[in-house]
């Protein structure tokens, strides 16, 4: 068979046009891979994180250094998959972590450009009420039918 480029080409969900090197808002979503729950649990609609989830989030609060030149969007979110899954190994040799496979994150991720103070408040609140809404999610892996579990 011969190859296609047309028909194995990846289509970018990226704004056209967009320079995500420019400074702004951005909400982003990224998932392990095979939506592994890895980091914590959901106990009566609050995240609990376990010591890998404290990492995550470190890791997210952390300076990462000045820069040679500015980095776009996909840029900071490849050094935060690096630094995570770097760290994350480093845990499952020293403290048992639970292992993954293959890779820790899902080779993309979702953004959204944040335009407004409404379109804020509403990820904001997006993001606070979340985890009430996890004994929903289909991606759940303890979900029932009725919405218990």
């Amino acid at each position: 068979m011969r190859f296609d480029p047309e028909r194995l080409h990846r289509r970018s969900i990226r704004l056209k046009g967009y320079d995500y090197s420019q400074p702004g808002a951005y909400f982003i979503t990224i998932c392990t891979q095979d939506r592994a729950c890895l980091f914590g649990e959901v106990v009566d609609g609050e995240m609990r994180l376990n010591d890998a989830g404290q990492m995550v989030q470190d890791e997210i609060g952390q300076p990462q250094g000045v820069a040679p030149t500015k980095l776009s969007l996909p840029d900071v979110v490849h050094r935060f998959k690096t630094m995570t899954t770097k760290r994350y190994i480093d845990g499952v040799k020293k403290f048992g972590w639970t292992p993954f496979r293959r890779r820790l994150w899902q080779r993309n991720y979702y953004e959204h450009i944040i335009r407004n103070d409404h379109a804020l408040q509403r990820i904001r609140e997006y993001i606070w009420t979340n985890p009430l809404r996890w004994h929903l999610d289909r991606e759940n892996p303890n979900r029932s039918r009725f919405g218990r579990i």
